[in-house]
């Protein structure tokens, strides 16, 4: 973890609460719970090293003026088979190289990953089986920090300040860019999933939940090095 300083504080970016509607989608949409995956050109549907598909909770469009981010197309996948939290693998103070594809002792590899597409125009010809697929939309707000730790609105959001609930933590991505913070999902948030879902370990008979219900910090690679360059930092 790169130790906190004012060169890597990072400057609060514009706020967008992240609102779930309720009727249920019945084609693709860019910003969705579930739903129907927009990829790049070549980018394949994840896998996890247990051979299984990984589940989309959720997908959207960055708004234009959340800084490095403007325009990126964020997904998020999940496995439904395994659960746990995430364990930052760092050499010579950043994290290693493909920190992405990195074990995560004892499992061989990550069970997640979450990309930043610059270029995600292709939609997947089936939705998410598991995920009920539902809309999101994305509502500005001004995102106050709370004095006296200065940390932001507990809620799902992009943007906006971290509402960290230990200390905040920093990474420098393996290529040397500082990662910056760009999105938030708050401890306990629960998706909802169809009923002949297979059941997630660790969650509720009918929904899943993300790295054990933790609070989620995506921080992402502002440079851009790989469409997966995302470490999600877990609080509770």
């Amino acid at each position: 973890m790169v130790e906190p300083n004012v060169e890597n504080m990072q400057a609060a970016l514009p706020a967008y609460a992240i609102e779930v509607g309720t009727e249920p989608l019945q084609r693709p949409t860019r910003n969705s719970l579930g739903g129907w995956p927009f990829f790049e050109a070549g980018q394949q549907w994840p896998e996890c090293f247990c051979g299984e598909r990984m589940t989309l909770f959720f997908q959207l469009d960055i708004p234009a003026d959340v800084g490095p981010f403007s325009g990126d197309h964020l997904s998020v996948f999940h496995c439904h088979e395994h659960n746990d939290a995430t364990d930052p693998q760092m050499t010579n103070g950043r994290l290693v190289p493909r920190y992405w594809d990195a074990p995560q002792p004892p499992l061989p590899s990550p069970f997640w990953r979450v990309l930043l597409q610059r270029n995600a125009t292709q939609e997947a010809p089936e939705p998410d089986p598991s995920v009920c697929a539902l809309p999101l939309a994305l509502r500005s707000f001004e995102d106050t920090p709370t004095a006296p730790r200065g940390i932001g609105a507990q809620m799902f959001k992009v943007g906006g300040t971290p509402s960290w609930a230990q200390d905040p933590e920093y990474y420098r991505c393996a290529c040397g860019a500082e990662l910056m913070y760009v999105c938030q999902v708050p401890e306990n948030m629960e998706f909802a999933v169809s009923p002949d879902a297979p059941e997630q370990p660790y969650s509720m008979p009918d929904s899943y939940g993300l790295f054990l219900g933790n609070e989620v910090y995506l921080l992402a690679c502002p440079d851009h090095c790989d469409p997966a360059a995302v470490w999600p930092v877990n609080q509770h």
